[in-house]
């Protein structure tokens, strides 16, 4: 049985990026920062965390190590005495951006060499043409927004004016994304999507990577909450991905949570959502009961991005990382001989940090599995070697970009 697991921490990098500067991130670190602030009790959460970060599962495949290899200095201790049992180190990001698409499609092989189209930080933000389209083909009343914010903090502000008016709340971020805020029971939630396909479509001579449907519930600023029904409409990768090649070659490639929506969901065999992280968890062992040889099953889990890094909320990042850490020996557990299993991330994240946006940093890469000794990788010069190293694992012919570290 040769098997693969891919799975993204989405946003838990590790500092370091030596372009950083470059984003206004220089001194950003995701992981180390939020194993500071909890060492300080700075990441308390009354009844849900205190204390020192504590990670030892994924400190036992080796993340420490790495954390401490990508910024030349050591980290708080995550709770692990001894050497690793995973093959550590840390893979640096080549594409461009700091986005999503960007570090997954890397990850999986296909750098992104080229610029994405961004909105200015202005108010409006997007082109009147795009606006006036979107309004004209949607047969809308309007929109609200149209400006650079954090979903949750424009919600509060424009959800009763929404539910009032039936205007979508239309904004945008650091990243290459136009986003669509609704109420999902009084605009309609096949309306977002389909208002959404409309925007891909008038969204893609712009070159923007993502369209994203954000529905939400609640009847007022103190109880409006996302759900879980987010769907993401990217741009489909510019070159085969390692989950086109899995494809092409006749395996199953099994999409946990938002991959399918990353992928424009190309390559992907099957898909499976959930709730939650922890919901995602859950499926992701029960996927690996199924799981066929010579078959990838590719996660993320998007909350401690969605919820934590974004929302700059450090002691829920905190709790998030331990309570995948404590769930992380169930999907060990469900491994066969001869899997691989590797632990990565897309960007970083840093809840410390000023604004709301990604952070540019290294990413952890913590490679594992029955019969797979532990040891250093060191530093790899794309994340591309992450999708190389499964490629070969999996007996696929290498890809035009990384080496596989197996």
């Amino acid at each position: 049985m040769t098997r693969a697991i891919l799975l993204v921490l989405d946003s838990v990098g590790i500092g370091g990026a030596e372009d950083a500067d470059r984003f206004g991130d220089e001194g950003a670190n995701t992981l180390g920062h939020i194993a500071e602030a909890c060492a300080s009790g700075a990441g308390d959460r009354p009844g849900v965390r205190q204390g020192p970060l504590r990670l030892p599962h994924l400190d036992r495949l080796g993340l420490g190590r790495a954390a401490s290899a990508s910024i030349g200095a050591a980290i708080p201790p995550l709770g692990y005495e001894g050497e690793p049992a995973g093959r550590w180190g840390y893979g640096v990001e080549t594409s461009k951006g700091k986005d999503t698409p960007s570090g997954h499609w890397e990850i999986a092989g296909v750098p992104v060499v080229f610029d994405w189209g961004y909105f200015p930080e202005t108010v409006p933000t997007f082109p009147s043409s795009l606006t006036e389209a979107l309004i004209r083909e949607a047969e809308l009343p309007g929109i609200l927004g149209d400006k650079h914010a954090s979903g949750t903090e424009i919600v509060a502000e424009l959800g009763t004016a929404h539910l009032r008016t039936g205007k979508p709340i239309c904004y945008t971020s650091a990243d290459s994304v136009f986003q669509i805020a609704a109420h999902e029971e009084a605009f309609g939630l096949e309306r977002l999507y389909h208002v959404c396909e409309i925007a891909r479509r008038l969204c893609d001579p712009l070159n923007i990577g993502r369209v994203i449907a954000r529905p939400f519930l609640g009847q007022d600023a103190d109880d409006f909450k996302r759900t879980a029904t987010r769907r993401d409409y990217a741009v489909p990768p510019p070159e085969p991905t390692l989950c086109d090649r899995a494809v092409a070659a006749g395996r199953q490639v099994v999409g946990v949570g938002k991959i399918g929506d990353i992928f424009a969901h190309r390559g992907i065999s099957r898909e499976i959502k959930g709730a939650n992280d922890d919901a995602l968890v859950t499926a992701t062992v029960e996927a690996l009961a199924t799981l066929g040889d010579g078959d990838l099953l590719f996660i993320n889990l998007v909350e401690f991005d969605s919820l934590y890094g974004h929302r700059r909320k450090v002691g829920g990042y905190a709790a998030a990382l331990e309570a995948f850490d404590r769930r992380l020996p169930e999907i060990e557990a469900a491994m066969m001989p001869g899997d691989l299993a590797i632990i990565t991330a897309d960007h970083g994240n840093d809840p410390t940090w000023r604004g709301t946006d990604h952070t540019r940093e290294h990413v952890p890469i913590l490679a594992f599995g029955p019969g797979i000794a532990g040891g250093a990788i060191g530093r790899r010069e794309t994340l591309a070697d992450m999708g190389e190293s499964v490629a070969a694992h999996l007996g696929l012919p290498p890809g035009p970009h990384g080496t596989s570290f197996l």
